[in-house]
């Protein structure tokens, strides 16, 4: 099969100015959903973001690639979820060629000095942190913000990253803060979840079918 075209302005990099705070939402976002679309405005609000990085990877090295939509679907289907003005939708894992967060980090932030980038995830992928390649690194290279997902809230928190990092863990009070602080900086934001999930939709599509 032919892979789709994906538009030139998702393969670039977003714009944005020294002093700037900016959230990196990265994720398969296969299919992307209202609980996603929570979890991007809970950030933006919360963190007192200037943009939020609407990150689509092309792969996730955790996951199976089967049953993967295209890429150029789900930008397209990411962007019409993305309803602030703020939330910049982009593929530009494509453009560097990897799907490893820890090598999309360092891209971007040689790339946008003086910019205070802040990586943020849902609590759920907090219990996989571990897992991720060069884990530690990310979180020696930006402020973490987990946000709230359905599940159970304690074992997110029990997590080996979270025992790891625990010193490094702010109040939620200070939040607005945490995009400017050195880090290793985390905190844990609470607030309304959402029970939709791309397995769960995928799912349902297949059964559909």
């Amino acid at each position: 099969m032919t892979e789709k075209t994906i538009d030139r302005r998702y393969l670039a990099m977003p714009y944005c100015e020294p002093g700037m705070t900016v959230g990196l939402f990265g994720g398969s976002f296969n299919p992307p959903h209202e609980g996603h679309f929570l979890v991007a405005s809970l950030a933006i609000q919360r963190l007192g973001l200037d943009q939020l990085w609407w990150l689509v990877t092309p792969g996730n090295p955790l996951k199976s690639g089967n049953g993967l939509a295209p890429l150029a679907d789900r930008l397209a289907m990411s962007e019409r979820l993305a309803r602030d003005p703020r939330i910049r939708v982009s593929a530009l894992e494509k453009t560097i060629g990897t799907a490893y967060t820890a090598r999309t980090i360092r891209h971007i932030v040689r790339r946008n000095r003086g910019v205070h980038f802040v990586w943020i995830m849902g609590a759920d992928n907090l219990g996989d942190f571990h897992r991720w390649q060069e884990w530690r690194t990310i979180a020696r290279t930006v402020p973490l913000a987990v946000i709230d997902r359905p599940g159970s809230t304690l074992t997110f928190l029990s997590s080996k990253a979270a025992r790891t990092l625990h010193k490094a863990r702010i109040p939620e009070r200070d939040a607005r803060a945490l995009a400017r602080m050195t880090p290793p900086a985390w905190t844990f934001i609470h607030g309304p979840r959402s029970n939709v999930s791309s397995t769960a939709l995928r799912r349902g599509s297949n059964h559909a079918d």
